[in-house]
């Protein structure tokens, strides 16, 4: 089976940081993948690169086999320009950690509005899948509502049925309750497990929620210092991790 995403040989740094080192990463059609570790190993950027908010350095990172950050013209791979990226973007959905809905629209508008403007949908059909995508995560009672009027994690499912109405064929989800008060935690993963459980969209997550990790996931990624030092499937990467630096950051996140 062909990746839908590739990494290859990725590098990424900030001055004198060097955020990834030589990546080389597959995600496979359908595949729930979770990347765990510290702040700053590199885990955010590596989502970044994929969504063109972020420029890699060296290296190629292909979706559904085609080139993300270069195109052919004339038969030579020449640096993408935004309409190239623009396109490539279409098969991306994101949801980040601050959910960036607009303060002036309602709960409605704010997620048609991508739809219409991007995908050129009628106003009908926009609101249509909108509303549907609503009542999916649960809040199809909140449509006149503004973000004002939301608490975070409502806000935060608000942001994951804007993405979804995009219809993306990869999700990426930037820790998408660590902004949130711990008791409107449970009703944003509940959302996500829920999705990943019925639908088979490749999905990217993010977290530092280790028992969300283990029960979504097919596979666990963990990066540290801008490599990934191990990866494998959830429970034996939890229960006999080979590395001690993942023994050591399992011990203190589940202490």
């Amino acid at each position: 089976m062909e990746p839908i995403v590739s990494y290859q040989d990725v590098t990424k740094t900030y001055g004198d940081l060097k955020v990834l080192q030589d990546i080389d990463f597959n995600i496979y059609p359908g595949e729930k993948v979770a990347l765990i570790g510290p702040s700053g190993s590199g885990k955010t950027t590596l989502a970044r690169l994929l969504m063109t908010l972020e420029r890699p350095d060296s290296g190629t990172i292909k979706v559904n086999g085609e080139n993300l950050w270069q195109e052919k013209v004339n038969g030579k791979l020449v640096k993408a320009k935004e309409k190239h990226l623009h396109e490539m973007r279409k098969n991306i959905g994101m949801v980040f950690q601050h959910f960036y809905l607009f303060p002036h629209m309602n709960v409605l508008n704010n997620v048609t509005e991508a739809p219409t403007t991007v995908l050129g949908l009628s106003k009908e059909e926009a609101e249509q899948q909108a509303v549907e995508m609503l009542e999916k995560v649960g809040l199809s009672d909140k449509l006149d509502d503004y973000p004002s009027q939301l608490s975070g994690g409502q806000k935060q499912r608000v942001a994951i049925a804007r993405a979804l109405v995009m219809k993306p064929n990869i999700m990426l989800f930037d820790e998408p309750t660590s902004a949130l008060d711990p008791e409107l935690v449970g009703e944003v993963l509940d959302v996500i497990k829920e999705i990943a459980s019925e639908d088979d969209m490749t999905m990217l997550l993010i977290t530092h929620e280790m028992e969300f990790a283990r029960e979504i996931a097919d596979r666990i990624a963990f990066f540290n210092d801008g490599v990934i030092a191990e990866q494998g499937e959830p429970d034996e990467l939890m229960n006999h991790p080979k590395t001690p630096r993942l023994q050591s950051f399992l011990s203190r996140v589940n202490s």
